[in-house]
């Protein structure tokens, strides 16, 4: 029995697992946030922009302090970047995107 090769392919497995975990989570939140985005999208066209203002202090009342208006912004923003350039590489995570949605430009 070589030990080292035992530890070797114990790392090497925890270290592919904690990418597929990772992966799958990310890929979770961008879908998560997305659809927010849309709804946030929706409930702005019947309601106004101040919808994400309301919408924030309920949900970090109920949730916790992650649903920010600015987060909440951020998610529109992101479903609506998404709409206009689709073919964005599923790699990118939300931090990604975040440093992306700060450029005004590619909004228009």
């Amino acid at each position: 029995m070589n030990y080292y090769d035992e530890i070797k392919q114990e790392l090497l497995n925890n270290e592919m697992y904690k990418k597929v975990k990772d992966y799958s989570k990310n890929r979770s939140d961008l879908t998560t946030y997305y659809n927010v985005g849309k709804i946030l999208n929706e409930a702005g066209k019947h309601y106004g922009k101040g919808i994400i203002k309301e919408y924030s202090i309920k949900l970090t009342k109920e949730l916790g302090k992650v649903y920010s208006k600015r987060n909440l912004w951020l998610m529109l923003n992101f479903f609506e970047l998404n709409v206009k350039m689709q073919t964005l590489s599923a790699h990118l995570t939300w931090s990604h995107y975040v440093e992306l949605l700060k450029f005004d430009d590619i909004k228009n």
